[in-house]
């Protein structure tokens, strides 16, 4: 179908003339003239196309989505401010109206919540088909037009900074939309379920083998990736696959899975899957490693239910096996007649039976065949044994063609299930001996989160930390089906996921703005379970706590009870410190070094150190273990310590007597005391070399007086080094002992013995050259005199 057909179909009436002029645009590309048509496209059609694109048509979607999201807030506030206005269940006001009344208007609250539901989805559905609408005109004009501008890239750029198609924006709403569905329905619902179902698309509850998961998954930049690994093996294994499918891994590296996914030439799985359409189900075949190596192939059918919880049907198949079952002809009876004789419960073979039947069903009645194949390598993390908590992470993400819709030039056999030029040769990522136009690469790996639901077990720190973090970005829902089909049969299809506009921008973010962020969800989230909780007489959620990972821990909770109750709005303090609640806690104190930090002239503005760096420790304090981030540490204690008297504890609260570094048993390596001992028994041989040198000067002085002085000062040098070394064997066994942070470095005694040597060598030249010259004068005044005595002696011969 083309997409201007589709999106006449996709219109809300009465938003009608807020939708893209689809039709318009492409009579501006002269769509609608025949192609033999010789008049050239000019420089003012093209300016003429895009200041109709980008200054009207985009403008006015991206105006109207904003406007129509802000008074969807507004109603929803006004709403919840309502359920605020109702009693509480356990008030004793005698104006509280009766259950009949109160009943009432709990209807009529559910009726306006009802149509502010629709709205956000009609909203939902604008943003998606407005969205793919822009994206298929500018490839229009790429493809027709473009031959001196390419205009794609432009719109795609507007498109990030006008996040109309993103469901992030969409969070607060649906959440709170939630809580107040919950307390509507504990009242007027008898079998009322005990806790709210969430509508943030966040998470997404699952059903493996009778356990109920809830799944979350998040892109990962390359430039995280190892930190994000680094962080959870600190705290689950690796989980190694043992079993038949992955019989052939050596444990060297990753194993690698294929997954071959199903669909029509109409797309009729992508279209339920992306539109949300109840019982939506996507079909594959997964194997690890490579097909050659005889794998496990399994079949697999994930269906999505209309309450948001999915489910999977699974079993196994032989490569033999797989294109005589895709066309009817094999319906697995030889499994099951294996299965009978091993003596497996007719239970179990019924239920093979009937997955087998009902998939063999489903393929043959929706035409169904392999579209698109997802390559990907896996990191599974998990405790042996328990599966509470489940990770994943998967890299190198490649998509790759497998279709049959082109006749004439197919990717796939049409006479095969699978693409054998890529099976047969053992190819691998990057895949770059097909064609290119086939395979699309996945920027980003995927981490994968399943936790599996108990009320009587909190979620670990350690993993809300890591979701809240600035490592991960949040991709609800997502699916490597809608994203390969997405971006390798764009001309296909006439809807895209909502995701898409993000792989456009850059995904990284700063540490203290993420958690901030994530603060500030946290608090509001625990504002509306509170109100909730309130209504129905009963505590709803946990109470909000800031993160001890903050580094500015503050209570934005907090500050709002404290405002409403006192009807003044919280003013900040020039100095920078934050103003708490008469008998709270101030947050600089739970947190140990923020009041002492941001009074030092104000230079850890942002959550910033006084080194004016951003570290990991604004997010994961177990992150930093550089010396940088340890004088930090150091410099805040000594600050704190000097503050710590005029701190008032809270109750139950004592100070300590001890750092917590020095609890417990002193458990020191042999190598320290070794090192120690060196150390000593150097400068003991220094102190025999030196007093040897000085008792053998003494010795050959004679009457030398000098000489003496000298070997007197090197004997003080010598026991210098001797009393150096005993004081630095037992300084630094106390230091050792109690487990000082102090540096082992002391550089006074070297300078003491440096300096003695380069004293006593200057005084030893200085002594030898000043005899050198005494000698020298002498030599010349005895020859002087001898010359004289000579040649006065000598008398004249006469020779007459």
């Amino acid at each position: 179908m083309r997409f201007g057909k589709t999106l006449k179909q996709s219109i809300y009436e009465p938003w009608r003339d807020k939708y893209i002029e689809y039709d318009k645009l492409k009579s501006l590309l002269r769509e609608d003239r025949p192609d033999d048509d010789d008049e050239p496209w000019t420089e003012e059609d093209e300016v003429r196309f895009c200041d109709e694109i980008f200054n009207v048509q985009l403008e006015k979607v991206a105006q109207f989505q904003e406007e129509k999201m802000q008074e969807l807030r507004q109603r929803v506030d006004a709403a919840f401010e309502k359920l605020r206005d109702l009693p509480p269940a356990d008030s004793q006001n005698k104006d509280k109206p009766t259950d009949e009344a109160l009943a009432q208007q709990l209807k009529e609250l559910e009726a306006e919540l009802d149509g502010i539901t629709n709205e956000v989805k009609e909203l939902q559905k604008y943003s998606n088909i407005n969205y793919t609408g822009f994206l298929k005109i500018v490839k229009k004009h790429d493809r027709k037009r473009g031959d001196r501008y390419k205009i794609r890239p432009i719109m795609q750029v507007s498109l990030s900074k006008r996040p109309f198609n993103s469901e992030q924006g969409y969070s607060p709403l649906l959440n709170k939309l939630s809580l107040m569905y919950f307390a509507i329905r504990q009242h007027l619902e008898e079998n009322a379920p005990a806790e709210p179902y969430h509508l943030d698309p966040v998470s997404q509850p699952e059903t493996h083998n009778g356990e109920k998961y809830t799944a979350y998954k998040f892109w990962v930049h390359p430039d995280n990736l190892l930190e994000v690994k680094t962080f959870i093996l600190r705290r689950l294994p690796t989980l190694v696959y043992s079993h038949q499918s992955a019989k052939e891994w050596d444990g060297d590296e990753d194993p690698t899975i294929t997954s071959l996914y199903f669909d029509n030439a109409n797309f009729q799985m992508y279209y339920q899957k992306v539109e949300r359409e109840a019982e939506a189900s996507s079909l594959r075949l997964r194997w690890y490693g490579q097909l050659s190596q005889k794998p496990e192939i399994v079949f697999e059918q994930k269906i999505i239910h209309d309450n948001g919880t999915s489910e999977e049907r699974k079993f196994p198949i032989k490569e033999k096996y797989i294109k005589p079952f895709l066309d009817g002809e094999y319906k697995m009876e030889k499994s099951i007649q294996k299965m009978e004789r091993q003596g497996q419960s007719t239970a179990d073979v019924e239920e093979f039976r009937s997955t087998a039947e009902a998939i063999q069903d489903y393929i043959r009645s929706n035409k169904l065949e392999p579209v698109v194949r997802a390559n990907y390598a896996r990191t599974a993390f998990q405790n042996p044994g328990d599966d509470r908590i489940r990770m994943s992470i998967d890299t190198n993400i490649a998509f790759i063609r497998e279709d049959t819709l082109d006749r004439d030039r197919p990717c796939r056999d049409p006479q095969n299930w699978h693409r054998t030029d890529i099976d047969d040769s053992n190819m691998t990522y990057p895949f770059k001996n097909i064609n290119q136009s086939e395979v699309s690469r996945f920027p980003y790996a995927v981490l994968e989160i399943k936790l599996k639901e108990d009320q009587n077990r909190k979620r670990p720190v350690w993993v809300t930390d890591l979701m809240a973090s600035h490592l991960v970005h949040p991709c609800p829902r997502f699916s490597k089906f809608l994203q390969g089909v997405a971006s390798l049969f764009e001309d296909y299809v006439n809807r895209l996921p909502f995701w898409l506009p993000d792989l456009d921008t850059d995904i990284r973010k700063d540490p203290q703005v993420a958690f901030e962020e994530e603060e500030a969800k946290r608090a509001h989230r625990a504002q509306n379970e509170q109100v909730v909780g309130s209504f129905l007489g009963t505590k709803l959620g946990n109470s909000f706590k800031p993160s001890r990972s903050s580094p500015m821990a503050k209570s934005y909770l907090a500050e709002r009870v404290a405002a409403e109750s006192s009807g003044a709005k919280a003013q900040t303090p020039a100095s920078g410190t934050d103003r708490t609640p008469t008998g709270a806690t101030p947050a600089g104190e739970l947190n140990g070094s923020t009041s002492g930090q941001q009074q030092d002239g104000g230079q850890q503005q942002g959550g910033r150190s006084d080194y004016g760096t951003m570290t990991l420790s604004s997010v994961f304090p177990g992150f930093s273990l550089s010396k940088y981030s340890i004088a930090m540490r150091l410099k805040r204690a000594q600050h704190e310590g000097g503050r710590r008297g005029s701190v008032t504890l809270p109750p139950g609260v004592e100070e300590p007597t001890e750092w917590l570094k020095n609890s417990g048993p002193l458990q020191i390596e042999p190598k320290v005391w070794l090192a120690n001992e060196r150390t000593f028994l150097k400068w003991q041989h220094i102190c025999v070399l030196l007093g040897g040198l000085a008792i053998s000067l003494y010795t050959a002085a004679g009457r030398d007086t000098v000489a003496e002085y000298i070997a007197v000062g090197f004997i003080l040098v010598a026991a210098f080094a001797g009393g150096w070394g005993y004081f630095l064997l037992h300084s630094r066994r106390k230091m050792i002992m109690e487990r000082s942070g102090k540096d082992f470095d002391n550089f006074f005694g070297p300078l003491v013995i440096s300096a003695a040597l380069m004293v006593a060598l200057i005084l030893n030249f200085s002594f030898a050259y000043r005899d050198f010259l005494a000698r020298t004068r002498a030599g010349t005044k005895v020859e002087a005199l001898f010359i004289q005595s000579s040649s006065s002696s000598a008398s004249p011969v006469d020779l007459r």
